[in-house]
């Protein structure tokens, strides 16, 4: 694994040129909107602040969404206290996502974030209030977009659920996946990546959508992510995760070949940017 950090600028070789990064999701739809992808942990006040900054300032309006959580109230104040803390003067929260005012005030959010939880919780949540396609609209028309811990794996569109059988079976060592929102449907996001030693199970999901990338953010980190760049934040680091390609087309995972997958990573400190196209990676730093 290669670590980025201070003034770099690198690819990951060339076996990405001609296999699009976004085969496996969809991209069509312009999407004119920023994200803010927290790997969990404790609220970071620089994180909060920067994507606070990127949505508009002190007077952006801060919509927070505590679905995922067992205790929606709760998670909520504490949401809405930190993002005060951070210099936001209008925040709101979502007790009912059925209700009316619901859709009004995301409607006209600047900022809509997902506090952490269950992921399919959340999903499942939004999926009843049928609020996800509104929550596409105000991506593609402009709103920032985030979440930390189960609120950043809903962004992608093939989202990490969980493990796939119960606790102490064999299926358990393997992760299952939902659909997400899919605003970010190039990659398929994990959290809490180091703290809880996950690269395992991202590499098989990697493995299992070979066209799409990893990216890992730890505890206490963030991507800020506009149009085709990411940016790190925060006090740990964010590990990006490839299929190789053959040569001869894209690679193939445990559904299409018979043997291993290999990977190529890059791990990324904060200041870090990473620019995502079709052909290669280009890394430069931040400062």
């Amino acid at each position: 694994m290669r670590l980025f950090s201070g003034l770099v600028a690198a690819a990951f070789v060339g076996w990405l040129s001609g296999s699009p990064v976004a085969q496996d999701g969809d991209t069509s739809s312009p999407r004119l909107g920023q994200l803010v992808v927290v790997g969990g942990g404790q609220p970071v006040p620089e994180i909060m602040r920067r994507a606070l900054e990127r949505a508009g300032g002190a007077t952006a309006l801060v919509v927070v969404v505590p679905q995922a959580s067992i205790d929606p109230p709760g998670t909520a104040q504490r949401s809405v206290e930190s993002w005060r803390e951070a210099g936001a003067e209008r925040v709101e929260w979502l007790s009912d996502l059925e209700a009316p005012e619901a859709r009004r005030a995301l409607r006209s959010a600047d900022l809509i974030w997902f506090c952490g939880g269950s992921q399919t919780r959340l999903m499942s949540r939004l999926q009843q209030a049928g609020l996800v396609e509104l929550i596409r609209e105000r991506y593609r028309s402009g709103a920032m977009v985030g979440g930390t811990s189960a609120g950043a794996a809903v962004l992608s569109r093939v989202m990490i659920a969980g493990p796939a059988g119960p606790r102490g079976t064999p299926e358990a060592q393997r992760a299952r996946v939902e659909e997400g929102l899919g605003l970010w449907p190039e990659v398929i996001i994990d959290q809490h990546f180091i703290r809880r030693n996950r690269e395992g199970r991202l590499r098989q999901v990697v493995a299992e959508h070979p066209a799409l990338l990893g990216v890992g953010i730890d505890e206490g980190t963030a991507v800020l992510v506009r149009g085709d760049e990411l940016e790190v934040v925060g006090q740990s680091r964010v590990i990006v995760l490839a299929a190789k390609s053959s040569g001869s087309g894209p690679p193939r995972g445990p559904m299409g070949q018979s043997g291993p997958v290999d990977f190529e990573s890059i791990s990324l400190e904060a200041g870090a940017r990473l620019r995502l196209n079709e052909a290669a990676f280009s890394v430069a730093a931040a400062r």
